[in-house]
Protein backbone atom coordinates (compact mmCIF):
# COMPACT_ATOMS: atom_id res chain seq x y z
CA UNK A 1 0.00 0.00 0.00
CA UNK A 2 1.43 3.28 -1.38
CA UNK A 3 1.66 6.25 1.66
CA UNK A 4 0.02 9.50 0.21
CA UNK A 5 1.17 12.32 1.96
CA UNK A 6 -1.50 14.68 2.69
CA UNK A 7 -1.20 18.29 3.24
CA UNK A 8 -3.23 20.62 5.09
CA UNK A 9 -4.45 24.40 4.80
CA UNK A 10 -5.76 25.96 7.41
CA UNK A 11 -8.41 27.78 5.96
CA UNK A 12 -10.15 30.89 7.34
CA UNK A 13 -13.67 30.24 5.58
CA UNK A 14 -13.69 26.00 6.23
CA UNK A 15 -11.00 25.42 8.92
CA UNK A 16 -8.38 23.15 8.18
CA UNK A 17 -8.96 21.10 4.72
CA UNK A 18 -6.46 18.33 4.24
CA UNK A 19 -5.78 17.49 0.57
CA UNK A 20 -3.39 15.28 -1.36
CA UNK A 21 -0.77 16.81 -4.40
CA UNK A 22 -3.48 15.21 -6.90
CA UNK A 23 -5.97 17.51 -5.37
CA UNK A 24 -4.40 20.40 -6.37
CA UNK A 25 -5.44 22.60 -9.20
CA UNK A 26 -2.48 24.48 -10.83
CA UNK A 27 -3.23 27.50 -12.67
CA UNK A 28 0.04 28.61 -14.53
CA UNK A 29 -1.16 32.08 -15.07
CA UNK A 30 -3.11 32.22 -11.78
CA UNK A 31 -6.35 33.46 -12.05
CA UNK A 32 -7.22 37.46 -12.84
CA UNK A 33 -7.15 39.68 -9.90
CA UNK A 34 -5.26 36.85 -7.98
CA UNK A 35 -2.59 35.86 -10.66
CA UNK A 36 0.46 35.28 -8.01
CA UNK A 37 -2.20 31.95 -6.08
CA UNK A 38 -1.57 29.19 -8.80
CA UNK A 39 -2.32 26.41 -6.40
CA UNK A 40 -5.98 25.77 -5.54
CA UNK A 41 -8.01 23.01 -4.09
CA UNK A 42 -11.76 22.55 -5.00
CA UNK A 43 -13.79 21.97 -1.85
CA UNK A 44 -17.31 21.47 -0.89
CA UNK A 45 -19.71 19.60 -0.12
CA UNK A 46 -20.70 16.63 -2.52
CA UNK A 47 -24.70 17.24 -2.58
CA UNK A 48 -24.19 21.21 -3.40
CA UNK A 49 -24.23 22.85 -6.79
CA UNK A 50 -21.54 25.52 -5.26
CA UNK A 51 -18.51 24.62 -4.39
CA UNK A 52 -15.12 26.92 -3.17
CA UNK A 53 -11.99 26.85 -5.17
CA UNK A 54 -9.91 27.40 -1.75
CA UNK A 55 -6.07 28.74 -2.48
CA UNK A 56 -3.31 26.69 -0.85
CA UNK A 57 -0.84 29.61 -0.53
CA UNK A 58 -3.77 32.11 0.80
CA UNK A 59 -5.75 30.96 3.33
CA UNK A 60 -7.78 33.39 3.55
CA UNK A 61 -8.68 33.73 -0.45
CA UNK A 62 -11.44 31.47 -1.33
CA UNK A 63 -13.69 31.71 -4.99
CA UNK A 64 -17.46 30.55 -5.04
CA UNK A 65 -18.18 28.62 -7.97
CA UNK A 66 -20.40 26.08 -9.57
CA UNK A 67 -20.66 23.94 -12.81
CA UNK A 68 -22.35 26.17 -15.77
CA UNK A 69 -25.46 23.79 -16.10
CA UNK A 70 -26.42 24.66 -12.56
CA UNK A 71 -26.73 27.91 -14.02
CA UNK A 72 -27.30 27.86 -17.81
CA UNK A 73 -29.20 24.62 -19.00
CA UNK A 74 -27.49 25.67 -22.92
CA UNK A 75 -24.36 26.77 -22.08
CA UNK A 76 -21.71 26.20 -24.66
CA UNK A 77 -17.93 27.68 -24.67
CA UNK A 78 -16.41 28.43 -27.09
CA UNK A 79 -12.61 28.06 -25.19
CA UNK A 80 -9.92 29.64 -27.31
CA UNK A 81 -6.85 27.14 -28.77
CA UNK A 82 -4.34 29.02 -26.68
CA UNK A 83 -6.02 28.20 -23.71
CA UNK A 84 -6.81 24.89 -24.54
CA UNK A 85 -2.97 23.98 -25.28
CA UNK A 86 -1.72 25.97 -21.90
CA UNK A 87 -3.46 23.46 -19.65
CA UNK A 88 -2.34 20.45 -21.50
CA UNK A 89 1.15 20.99 -21.31
CA UNK A 90 2.63 19.60 -18.42
CA UNK A 91 6.30 20.14 -17.14
CA UNK A 92 7.94 16.77 -18.05
CA UNK A 93 5.82 17.72 -21.88
CA UNK A 94 7.99 19.69 -24.70
CA UNK A 95 4.75 19.62 -26.91
CA UNK A 96 1.24 19.55 -25.91
CA UNK A 97 -0.49 16.49 -25.42
CA UNK A 98 -4.27 16.33 -27.79
CA UNK A 99 -6.91 16.94 -25.34
CA UNK A 100 -10.25 15.23 -25.36
CA UNK A 101 -13.53 16.38 -24.50
CA UNK A 102 -13.78 13.57 -21.59
CA UNK A 103 -10.49 15.18 -19.62
CA UNK A 104 -12.23 18.79 -19.60
CA UNK A 105 -14.53 20.22 -16.96
CA UNK A 106 -15.68 23.57 -16.58
CA UNK A 107 -16.74 25.72 -13.49
CA UNK A 108 -17.81 29.07 -13.19
CA UNK A 109 -17.16 31.84 -10.63
CA UNK A 110 -20.07 33.18 -8.92
CA UNK A 111 -20.76 36.55 -6.77
CA UNK A 112 -22.99 36.21 -3.84
CA UNK A 113 -23.57 39.40 -2.12
CA UNK A 114 -23.89 38.88 1.82
CA UNK A 115 -26.43 41.12 2.15
CA UNK A 116 -28.44 40.11 -0.93
CA UNK A 117 -27.82 37.22 -1.45
CA UNK A 118 -30.97 36.25 -3.73
CA UNK A 119 -28.58 38.63 -6.64
CA UNK A 120 -26.19 35.77 -6.83
CA UNK A 121 -24.68 36.50 -10.21
CA UNK A 122 -22.70 34.26 -12.33
CA UNK A 123 -19.77 35.21 -15.00
CA UNK A 124 -20.46 32.90 -17.60
CA UNK A 125 -18.12 35.40 -20.00
CA UNK A 126 -14.76 33.98 -18.36
CA UNK A 127 -14.96 30.08 -17.25
CA UNK A 128 -12.79 28.14 -15.47
CA UNK A 129 -11.49 25.15 -18.01
CA UNK A 130 -9.95 22.65 -15.84
CA UNK A 131 -7.70 19.86 -17.62
CA UNK A 132 -9.01 16.43 -15.28
CA UNK A 133 -5.88 14.52 -16.56
CA UNK A 134 -2.84 17.32 -15.71
CA UNK A 135 -4.65 19.15 -12.97
CA UNK A 136 -3.71 22.34 -14.70
CA UNK A 137 -6.57 24.92 -14.68
CA UNK A 138 -6.98 28.54 -16.13
CA UNK A 139 -9.50 30.97 -16.54
CA UNK A 140 -10.65 31.92 -20.26
CA UNK A 141 -12.62 34.57 -21.60
CA UNK A 142 -15.21 32.38 -23.95
CA UNK A 143 -15.48 33.61 -27.37
CA UNK A 144 -19.39 33.91 -26.99
CA UNK A 145 -19.80 37.13 -26.45
CA UNK A 146 -23.47 37.05 -25.75
CA UNK A 147 -22.32 35.29 -22.41
CA UNK A 148 -22.86 38.26 -19.76
CA UNK A 149 -20.15 38.91 -16.64
CA UNK A 150 -23.06 39.01 -14.96
CA UNK A 151 -25.60 36.68 -15.10
CA UNK A 152 -28.28 36.52 -12.43
CA UNK A 153 -28.82 32.95 -10.97
CA UNK A 154 -32.31 32.99 -10.00
CA UNK A 155 -35.07 33.41 -11.57
CA UNK A 156 -37.26 37.20 -10.71
CA UNK A 157 -39.84 35.18 -8.90
CA UNK A 158 -37.60 32.98 -6.64
CA UNK A 159 -35.05 36.30 -6.11
CA UNK A 160 -38.52 38.31 -4.79
CA UNK A 161 -39.48 35.07 -2.12
CA UNK A 162 -35.68 34.78 -1.39
CA UNK A 163 -35.58 38.97 -0.50
CA UNK A 164 -39.21 38.39 1.24
CA UNK A 165 -37.87 35.73 3.48
CA UNK A 166 -34.65 37.18 4.48
CA UNK A 167 -36.81 40.64 5.57
CA UNK A 168 -38.80 38.59 7.35
CA UNK A 169 -35.90 36.95 9.41
CA UNK A 170 -34.16 40.13 9.77
CA UNK A 171 -37.59 41.67 11.27
CA UNK A 172 -37.78 38.68 13.46
CA UNK A 173 -34.17 39.02 14.49
CA UNK A 174 -34.68 42.45 15.77
CA UNK A 175 -37.83 42.59 17.24
CA UNK A 176 -36.93 39.48 19.92
CA UNK A 177 -33.86 41.67 20.15
CA UNK A 178 -35.43 44.57 21.25
CA UNK A 179 -37.91 42.28 23.36
CA UNK A 180 -34.50 40.66 25.18
CA UNK A 181 -33.53 44.85 25.86
CA UNK A 182 -36.85 45.29 27.30
CA UNK A 183 -36.70 42.77 29.24
CA UNK A 184 -33.41 43.52 30.78
CA UNK A 185 -34.05 46.93 31.06
CA UNK A 186 -37.35 46.66 32.94
CA UNK A 187 -35.26 43.68 35.16
CA UNK A 188 -32.79 46.47 35.69
CA UNK A 189 -35.19 49.09 36.94
CA UNK A 190 -36.57 46.81 39.27
CA UNK A 191 -33.31 45.77 41.33
CA UNK A 192 -33.22 49.80 41.59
Amino acid sequence: MENVKKFCVDSSRFGKIFYEEQDILFFPRGIPAFEENRSWVLVGDNTSALKWLQNIERPSLALPVTSPDAVKTDYNARIPDDDLALISETDEQEAPEKVSASDLALLIVVSIPEAAPWNMSANLRAPILINLKTRRAVQVIALNEEYPIRHIVFPDDVREKMRQDYQYRENQAKAQSNAQSNAQSKGSDASC
